[in-house]
């Protein structure tokens, strides 16, 4: 069992695999991984079918993440996968169903490129539409993280990250005109870092 579903899922985000469990997303077939690193939350989305498009900032991502999608039909490796910056994604306005966004925008230098990412990603959603972000927050170890400066911070597993709460994100969801399909859920990992599951639909 263990094996089929490796098979199936690969090394997905557990979070977005709750997600696909729930068919929150069986309605779509336009998936852009915004930050995709080699390719983890890719893999399931090849073996089933979806139009899968993918950016990233590193040449050795992209070039990963060529070389998973090669044994499939119908996609592009040049058209579908791109080095790019998320706050300056490469494809037309409303084109995707849904855009994930794992472990990327709490790498964001300060508030303003965080929006910058984040506007990036919502502006190529169609209406009806989904973002799917994990990202670090301070939530539940607000009195363990210390502040450098622009919305950064250092954790007490000595990470540096740019830092959410829960007002925040509650605020850009307003600001996006979004609306929460679920709500805001958070992992504390021992004290050592939260990572918090932010699900849009627009």
């Amino acid at each position: 069992m263990k094996e089929h579903l490796r098979d199936q899922f690969g090394n997905i985000d557990i979070y977005l695999f709750d997600q696909l469990l729930k068919g929150t997303y069986d309605g779509c077939k336009q998936i852009l991984d915004a930050g995709c690193g080699q390719g983890r939350n890719v893999a399931y989305f090849l073996h089933r079918g979806y139009q899968v498009y993918a950016i990233d900032s590193l040449v050795g991502n992209i070039a990963k993440v060529k070389e998973l999608a090669a044994p499939f039909y119908g996609i592009s490796p040049e058209d579908n996968f791109r080095i790019a910056l998320v706050e300056d994604l490469p494809f037309e306005d409303q084109k995707f169903d849904l855009v994930i966004s794992s472990a990327v925008l709490h790498f964001a230098n300060n508030v303003q490129h965080f929006e910058e990412m984040l506007n990036s990603m919502w502006r190529v959603i169609r209406p009806g539409g989904y973002l799917f972000c994990r990202l670090a927050s301070d939530i539940g170890i607000e009195n363990l993280v210390r502040s450098i400066g622009n919305g950064r911070y250092i954790l007490p597993d000595d990470s540096e990250r740019f830092l959410v709460n829960q007002e925040m994100l509650l605020r850009f969801t307003a600001k996006l005109g979004a609306t929460l399909h679920e709500p805001i859920k958070t992992t504390n990992v021992q004290n050592l870092r939260s990572m918090t599951t932010w699900c849009l639909r627009k």
